[in-house]
């Protein structure tokens, strides 16, 4: 049903570079067919998906590796504002330089606040979409690297207007600016998974992915409802106006809506969420719209192949 000659490349587009083809090869037991064939899950519709992909398309494995270092800085966050420490040293390692995390503290919620228990159930899906994807990459994962959760912020509420030059914005302050910090990156990972799902070509890796966008995209539809009840209708749409001036020309980004009319789910005329390409949410991510490989939430850059911010400016 599946001969060597298909197995073979369809691992070679499923590894991000020739290390992980060989742990892939080991792993299926490439002499083996069947075992390959059970590894890969694939059919003769994949096969015809595989077949159509266009040169130098990213791989599932790197794409896979991407969301993975978004799904750091979330876990990070997120953490760090309930426990006021972040993840554990075994789920940060992997291929690529690993870095430190700076700032993030316990946020001194308020007692028994809605917010805190919505911040602690977000925190362990993001602790568990880390877990997933490393165990779905195997030792083709990548680590944790250089995160910002200091200066970053500051420089990205100083770009939405909401601080003066000078001040500094801590988004482990507080309620409303965990809030206002969370929705800063939130959105973003809802339009960077959907970005990313037509070019999955792995059945079972794109349900996956559609299972993560989905609870981000509760995550966000939560973060966004808050934000709302505290008539916060204004800074939120100064960080959407910011995220716009990132990410390009196109006016996509959409805030929370005004007091007299919300708009919780961002939408286009079809009822659909947009999206946004890898080099677009690094944009964000690095906090700038022009085409570089670090800055922002993380210093040094992302690991992986996907790791260069589009030119949008």
């Amino acid at each position: 049903m599946f001969d060597q000659k298909f197995i073979t490349e369809a691992l070679n587009r499923s590894a991000e570079n020739p290390m992980d083809r060989r742990i892939l090869f080991r792993a299926a037991g490439i002499a083996g067919i069947g075992g390959a064939a059970a590894l890969l899950a694939s059919s003769p519709a994949q096969a015809s998906r595989e077949a159509e992909k266009p040169a130098g398309a990213p791989s599932d494995g790197a794409i896979l590796n991407f969301a993975l270092n978004l799904e750091y800085l979330e876990a990070e966050f997120y953490l760090r504002a309930v426990t006021g420490r972040g993840l554990d040293d075994d789920l940060t390692d992997g291929k690529g330089p690993r870095g430190g995390v700076t700032g993030g503290s316990k946020v001194p919620f308020k007692p028994g606040s809605l917010i805190e228990k919505y911040a602690k159930e977000i925190a362990a899906d993001e602790k568990s979409h880390v877990k997933f994807l490393r165990t779905a990459l195997g030792g083709a994962a990548v680590s944790r690297p250089q995160i910002d959760l200091e200066a970053s912020f500051t420089a990205a509420a100083k770009a939405a207007g909401l601080i003066k030059a000078g001040q500094k914005f801590n988004p482990f302050a507080d309620e409303t600016s965990f809030l206002l910090g969370a929705f800063i990156f939130e959105d973003v990972g809802v339009t960077a998974y959907k970005g990313a799902a037509p070019l999955i070509d792995n059945k079972t890796y794109l349900e996956a992915a559609a299972g993560i966008l989905a609870v981000e995209a509760y995550h966000a539809g939560i973060i966004r409802t808050t934000l709302y009840a505290r008539d916060l209708q204004m800074p939120a749409q100064a960080i959407s106006d910011a995220r716009d001036s990132l990410d390009g020309s196109t006016d996509l980004d959409q805030g929370i809506g005004t007091k007299d009319t919300a708009n919780l789910v961002p939408t286009d005329g079809n009822g659909i969420a947009f999206s946004r390409s890898a080099g677009q949410v690094l944009n964000i991510a690095y906090l700038t719209p022009k085409a570089v490989r670090e800055g922002g939430f993380f210093p040094k850059g992302v690991n992986g192949d996907i790791n260069t911010s589009a030119n949008s400016s």
